[in-house]
């Protein structure tokens, strides 16, 4: 059924025999597009809260807050989408409808007018996203040559979401929201989706089902014994920590340039949207790289080093280009989420179950990561001081590092290298 702590079972060939390499490349930038226009709509809010907090009276634990709630349903959606994919063996049509549920929710956002409609908004708003990325890793992992599979989750998961949720959403919403106002960014945030799932349902087609096995103990797959496995546990420790550090980030940072560092709104967008040409690159890079060097070294190394960004922040007191080159160095360990979330799981468990273990491993990252995370980091930094989600950061970005030591390799080349197959690793 699954890997044990020295086992990883064979994978079978999968449905990308029979998809030529343009259908696979087509799949995957769809996919990636998608999800580029979800983390859009997702950090709207983050990257336009100088102006929202002002006018809503908002606290630093409230903006933790709102960021906690979204996580919290994100995560409760991957957990449901990814069981019902699995069981209903339908990707597409469940992808297209949470596409357009997310949509809807962005002109909800923009409408707020308090510190509880803006929850409230935000709450629907993850739930409708949630499922979008576990139903598409699975997508990917039935579809995609696995010998390609690490550089196909990252650029599925990372190009778009970080060219358009983490450079295009800063520069333009904020440059948008200062001729037209933050309420109509929202309106503008939501458009893309629509477009989005309308490609998705004519040009990519319903992935074949999965055979199932003849033993009734294959069917279904639980929580607690995708958690004996040792890698899935520690994907699920690494990115309940790596999550927790991604939402703080974009919960706080936006505010601490503006209010702390004394930049003006426009400046502070450049210096974020850093994160995001950085993410873009470093899901080619990382990803790709660790389907020839492994899934364990990248994953060791760069939360270690990460901490070159919060520490920047604090220390560094220069032009906003230099920070912004110091943010690009710092941001490199994003290209480790899709690995932890997607690529290590699914090379640890039989294709019956990709949807299932993808949603276990993204919806316990974003509930105990995403909700706990930002409303704790919120309130030390009402309580200590603006600097303390910094400390909070590093903090969590280290004991990352150390957790991954733990990891089984995964990535095929590596183990070919070492003459290693899946069944003996």
């Amino acid at each position: 059924m699954a890997m044990s702590s020295a086992t990883i079972v064979d994978r079978p060939e999968g449905n990308w025999l029979k998809n030529s390499a343009g259908y696979q490349m087509l799949l995957v930038f769809l996919l990636s597009l998608n999800f580029g226009i979800v983390f859009f709509d997702r950090q709207a809010l983050n990257v336009l809260m100088p102006s929202v907090q002002p006018e809503l009276g908002l606290t630093q634990t409230q903006i933790g807050l709102i960021a906690g709630g979204l996580s919290f349903t994100w995560a409760i959606a991957a957990f449901f989408y990814g069981r019902l994919s699995d069981s209903m063996g339908k990707r597409k049509i469940l992808l297209v409808m949470a596409t357009l549920a997310f949509s809807l929710c962005s002109f909800l956002t923009g409408l707020a007018s308090s510190f509880a409609l803006l929850l409230g908004a935000r709450l629907l708003m993850g739930a409708a996203e949630g499922g979008v990325m576990p139903i598409s890793h699975a997508m990917v992992a039935s579809e995609v040559d696995p010998r390609r599979r690490g550089l196909a989750m990252g650029v599925a998961q990372n190009l778009g979401s970080n060219l358009l949720g983490s450079f295009a959403a800063p520069v333009v919403l904020v440059a948008f929201a200062t001729a037209f106002g933050w309420r109509e960014s929202f309106y503008l945030a939501g458009v893309p989706g629509i477009i989005s799932a309308v490609l998705i349902w004519f040009l990519l087609k319903e992935p074949a089902p999965v055979r199932k096995s003849d033993n009734a103990a294959d069917q279904s797959m639980t929580i607690a014994e995708a958690m004996k496995v040792r890698n899935m546990w520690i994907c699920v420790v690494v990115g309940v920590l790596m999550v927790a550090h991604f939402v703080i980030t974009w919960a706080f940072m936006p505010l601490y340039l503006v209010q702390t560092k004394g930049f003006d709104e426009i400046t502070g967008s450049w210096v974020m949207g850093s994160l995001g040409i950085a993410a873009a690159i470093y899901s080619f890079g990382i990803s790709g790289l660790s389907d020839y060097i492994g899934r364990k070294p990248v994953m060791v190394w760069l939360p270690f080093l990460s901490v070159v960004g919060p520490l920047a922040a604090m220390y560094f007191d220069g032009s906003p280009t230099v920070l912004g080159m110091l943010f690009f160095v710092g941001w490199a360990v994003n290209g480790v989420f899709p690995i932890f979330m997607a690529t290590i799981p699914s090379e640890s468990f039989r294709p019956l179950h990709h949807a299932t273990v993808l949603g276990l491993a993204m919806g316990s990252c974003e509930i105990l990561g995403g909700v706990f995370g930002p409303p704790l980091a919120g309130y030390l930094n009402d309580m200590l001081g603006v600097n303390s989600f910094l400390w909070m950061l590093m903090v969590l970005a280290v004991i990352s590092g150390f957790v991954s030591m733990g990891l089984v390799e995964t990535a095929p080349k590596a183990l070919a290298r070492r003459g290693l197959t899946h069944a003996a690793a």
